[in-house]
C-alpha cells in the first residue's frame, strides 16, 4: 500500500502551535466509516482550494475526484508467486469466491466482489470492492476474511494497496540485482521485490541478487522484519540508517585481505520517500482534519536528499523509482525537477508509457504554485524574504532565482505562471477516480553517468567557502564540475531545512584513508557497539557446523554451509554457546564481509534466514545433532539433505497434522513406523508422496511442490514440529 508515512519529526515552521493544539483528535486508521456524517467530517475547504488551484484534475472531473474520496478504500491483495499453492490459491479465488461472493456484490451495487488488477502481471494481484472494515464486519465475507488472514499469515498472500505495487513492478528488476529499498517499512514493496529476485531465479538455486531493506525508525524495522519473515529467504538484509545518510561501504585496499566486491552500490533503488501522504485519505481519513500545504513544503528538502541519496548509491546504468502517496507538486514534480537540475545529464527521466498499459495514468504536472502562510507563489521572485527560509527556490518549476545569474539584476516580472522545461510528462500520477484506487506519484529514474561533483558550504552557513561534498554526494566515481553559486546556496538551504525537520545532516568522505568530518578525522565506530543492534557474527565454529552436515548429509559442494552462516549475540546464550544459526546467501555474504572490513558503517537490523535452532539437551540423544531445522528454513535446505528424510502417504500424512503425535506401531502403514522408528533421534523431515507409492518407503526427488514437514523423532512415537495456523493449512490444502 502507499503507506503515507508521515514526518515525525519537530513541527513544520509555518504550522502554527495553536493551530495543532486545537485540532481534532486524529482518528484510528481503522475507525468505522460512519456515512452520516461523511459530508461534515470527511472534507477540508483548504485541501479542495489547494488542489483545485493547483489543478490535479480537470474542473468537470473534480466532484468525481471528491467523492471518490470520501469512499472507503477497496481491499486489495497480491499472491506470493514463489508460494507453493500460488495455483491453488488462485484457483480458489477465480473458481470458488468469484461466484460465491457475487450475490453480496449485487446487493452492494457493485458489478463484480473481487476481480484481478488488469494491469498486474499473471493475474497475481486482486481488488475487492468491499472496504477492509467490511470484509472484517459482514457475517457473509466471513469465509472469505478467514481465507485473507490465513493465507496472509503463513505467507501465501500479502494484503496490500493497489497502487504501492505500481513502483517494483517499473523497477525492472532481475534476478543478479542489487536491490536497495530505501524507506522500505512495513515492507509490502520488499517483500515484492523479493519475490520477484526469486521468481526469475533458475529452479532450485537460490537468486544471485539480494535486497538491502533500510528504514530509519527502529520500530518500524520491526514490522519491516515480522513482515518479510514470511518469504523464507537467504537473501536480504534489513537495516536501520537514515535514508539520506545511508552509508558508503568501501573496503580499505590492503594485500593482505581482499573482498569480492570493493564498493556496495546498486542495480536498482527503491526511493518511496516520507511524504504528506493525502493519496492515502481513503484508507486514512484522519488526514483530512490535519491536512494542510504546509506538510508537503516541510518535506520536500528531506525529499530531495533522500533522493539524491539513493542516486548517489546506484550504479552508473542502474535504474532508481522515486514515489510518493502524495498528490502534493511540492512533494512530487518539484522533486523531481530538482533532481534533474542537480544532476545535470548524469540523470534521465525515464518514459514509462508503454508499461502496464492497462493502468490508467496521468502525465506528470509542469506548472504548479506553492502555497504558505503568507498565500499562493507563481515565482520564487513572488516569495518575501522572511518566507524564504521555508519557500524553496526548488520548489518552483523553473527552479531559479529572483536575479539573472549572470547579470546580477532582478529578472522581468513577469505574471505568467512558471512553465518547467524539464520533461515531467514522463512521471506517473495515479488519481484516486480513474481505477477505485488511492492517489499515487512514481517517476522513473536512469543513470546514465556518473554524478557531478557538488561543492558544498561549510556548516550549512551561507557565504563560507567548503570543499566538502553533501552527504547525497559521498561516491567515489564523481566527475568534478563547477556549480552555479545560486545552486551552492540552495543545497545549503535545502540541508537546513531537513535539519529542522528534525532529522541531522552529517558529512563524510569517502577517501579511503577513513572518515573525515569537517576536516577531521574520524574513526570508525567500534565494532558491534550500534546502540540496541547485535552484531553480526559469522559462526566458525567446526564442530557445530561438521555435526549439521554430518547429520542431515548435506554436502558442502551442493550447499555450502562454511561462511554462509552467522549468529548474534541474543542469539548465543551466557555459556558462549549458540542457540540460533542464520543462513546468508553468496550476495549477501559478501556485503556482510564487506561491512565488517568497513567498520560496521551499516546498521544491520535483521539478515539473513533462520535456519538452525539448538534443542534442549535433555530433548538430544547422543550421536544426535543439537540444531533442528526451522519451518521457514526447510523449503530451503531440503533439496540437499540425504539423510534424516520419511516418505509417507496421504493417511499417515494427514494423521500427524491432525494429531500432531502418533506412536511408531499406531501408523496406517506398517512400514512407514518401522522407518520412522530406524532413523537417527533428534529432527527428521516427513515428505508427502504421491498415490502411486502404497506405503511410502521409496524415496522422491524433492522439487518447488513438494509438501514436507519437520518433525521430532523420540524414542517411540513421532511429534510434529510445526505450528497449529501451518498445520490447519495444509490440512485445508490437502482436502481440495
Amino acid at each position: 500500500m502507499g503507506r503515507g508515512r508521515r514526518h515525525r519529526g519537530r513541527s513544520h515552521r509555518n504550522q502554527s502551535e495553536e493551530s495543532r493544539e486545537n485540532a481534532p483528535k486524529p482518528l484510528k486508521s481503522d475507525a468505522p466509516f460512519d456515512s452520516t456524517i461523511q459530508n461534515r467530517t470527511w472534507s477540508n475547504l483548504d485541501f479542495e482550494e489547494y488542489y483545485k488551484e493547483q489543478r490535479i484534475v480537470k474542473a468537470e472531473e473534480w466532484d468525481s475526484f471528491i467523492e471518490i474520496l470520501r469512499k472507503p478504500l477497496p481491499a486489495a491483495f497480491r499472491v506470493n508467486s514463489n508460494g507453493q499453492f500460488c495455483d491453488e490459491i488462485l484457483s480458489m479465488l477465480e473458481n470458488d469466491f468469484v461466484k460465491s461472493l457475487q450475490a453480496e456484490a449485487v446487493e452492494s451495487g457493485e458489478v463484480e466482489a473481487i476481480k484481478p488488477l488488469p494491469w498486474y502481471p499473471n493475474n497475481l494481484a486482486w481488488h475487492s470492492n468491499f472496504s477492509r472494515k467490511e470484509i472484517r464486519k459482514n457475517q457473509t465475507l466471513e469465509r472469505f476474511h478467514e481465507f485473507l488472514k490465513l493465507e496472509t499469515e503463513v505467507g501465501n498472500m500479502t494484503r496490500q494497496e493497489a497502487v504501492s505495487m505500481v513502483p517494483p513492478l517499473f523497477l525492472d528488476v532481475h534476478p543478479d540485482h542489487f536491490v536497495l529499498d530505501m524507506c522500505a517499512a512495513p515492507g509490502s514493496k520488499t517483500f515484492q521485490l523479493l519475490e520477484i529476485i526469486h521468481e526469475s531465479a533458475e529452479p532450485g538455486s537460490l537468486p544471485n541478487g539480494m535486497v538491502v531493506a533500510n528504514d530509519v525508525d527502529y520500530k518500524r524495522s520491526n514490522l519491516l522484519i515480522h513482515q518479510t519473515k514470511r518469504t523464507c529467504t537467504t537473501n536480504l538484509i534489513v537495516t536501520n540508517n537514515e535514508g539520506q545518510h545511508f552509508p558508503n561501504c568501501n573496503s580499505i585496499a590492503s594485500e593482505k585481505c581482499h573482498h569480492p566486491i570493493d564498493q556496495l552500490l546498486f542495480d536498482r533503488v527503491l526511493c518511496d520517500v516520507p511524504c504528506s501522504g493525502d493519496g492515502t485519505l481513503r484508507k486514512a481519513p484522519d488526514i483530512w482534519r490535519r491536512w494542510n500545504s504546509g506538510s508537503g513544503n516541510g518535506l520536500h528538502s528531506l525529499q530531495v536528499v533522500i533522493a539524491m541519496r539513493g542516486l548517489s548509491l546506484l550504479k552508473v546504468g542502474g535504474r532508481m523509482v522515486y514515489s510518493t502517496c502524495s498528490m502534493n507538486p511540492i512533494e512530487d514534480e518539484a522533486v523531481v525537477a530538482q533532481i534533474l537540475r542537480r544532476c545535470g545529464g548524469s540523470v534521465e527521466l525515464v518514459d514509462v508509457s508503454d508499461k502496464l498499459p492497462q493502468l490508467i495514468r496521468r502525465p506528470g504536472l509542469k506548472k504548479w504554485k506553492v502555497h504558505d502562510r503568507g498565500g499562493w507563489y507563481r515565482s520564487y521572485k513572488d516569495v518575501p524574504k522572511v518566507q524564504r527560509d521555508g519557500v524553496l527556490r526548488s520548489m518552483f518549476p523553473s527552479g531559479k532565482s529572483d536575479k539573472d545569474s549572470t547579470t546580477g539584476e532582478i529578472a522581468s516580472d513577469e505574471s505568467a505562471e512558471e512553465v518547467c522545461d524539464l520533461p515531467l510528462e514522463r512521471c506517473v500520477r495515479i488519481v484516486p477516480h480513474d481505477q477505485n484506487t488511492g492517489g499515487f506519484f512514481i517517476a522513473v529514474l536512469h543513470k546514465v553517468s556518473s554524478l557531478p561533483d557538488f561543492q558544498e558550504k561549510r556548516r550549512y552557513t551561507r557565504g563560507r567557502n567548503s570543499s566538502e561534498k553533501s552527504s547525497y554526494e559521498e561516491v567515489s566515481d564523481t566527475v568534478i564540475t563547477t556549480q552555479p553559486e545560486e545552486n551552492k546556496e540552495e543545497i545549503v538551504v535545502e540541508e537546513e531545512a531537513a535539519s529542522d525537520n528534525g532529522l541531522k545532516l552529517e558529512k563524510e568522505s569517502t577517501i579511503k584513508e577513513g572518515t573525515v568530518e569537517l576536516g577531521k578525522e574520524v574513526p570508525p565506530p567500534v565494532k558491534g557497539k550500534w546502540k540496541g543492534l547485535d552484531p553480526v557474527v559469522f559462526l566458525r565454529d567446526e564442530t557445530v557446523i561438521d555435526g549439521i552436515k554430518r547429520f542431515y548429509g548435506i554436502n558442502d559442494e551442493s550447499f555450502p554451509l562454511n561462511g554462509h552462516l552467522v549468529t548474534r549475540n541474543s542469539d548465543t546464550s551466557t555459556k558462549g554457546n549458540v542457540k540460533r544459526i542464520y543462513y546468508v546467501s553468496r550476495s549477501v555474504k559478501d556485503v556482510l564481509e564487506l561491512n565488517l572490513a568497513a567498520g560496521e558503517k551499516i546498521k544491520v537490523a535483521s539478515v539473513g534466514l533462520k535456519m538452525f535452532e539448538k534443542q534442549s539437551a535433555r530433548e538430544c540423544e547422543a550421536g544426535s545433532c543439537s540444531f533442528r531445522i526451522t519451518s521457514e528454513g526447510l523449503p530451503v535446505i531440503l533439496p540437499y539433505m540425504t539423510k534424516q528424510l520419511l516418505y509417507a502417504t496421504m493417511v499417515d500424512f494427514k494423521n500427524l497434522l491432525q494429531y500432531k503425535s502418533i506412536k511408531f506401531t499406531d501408523f496406517v502403514h506398517p512400514q512407514f513406523g518401522q522407518k520412522a522408528a530406524e532413523v537417527a533421534e533428534g529432527y527428521c523431515v516427513v515428505i508427502l508422496v504421491d498415490g502411486t507409492q502404497k506405503d511410502g518407503s521409496e524415496a522422491v526427488k524433492v522439487n518447488s511442490s513438494t509438501i514436507a514437514i519437520g518433525c521430532w523423532k523420540g524414542k517411540a512415537s513421532l511429534t510434529v514440529m510445526v505450528t497449529t495456523v501451518d498445520c490447519d493449512q495444509l490440512i485445508q490444502k490437502l482436502a481440495c
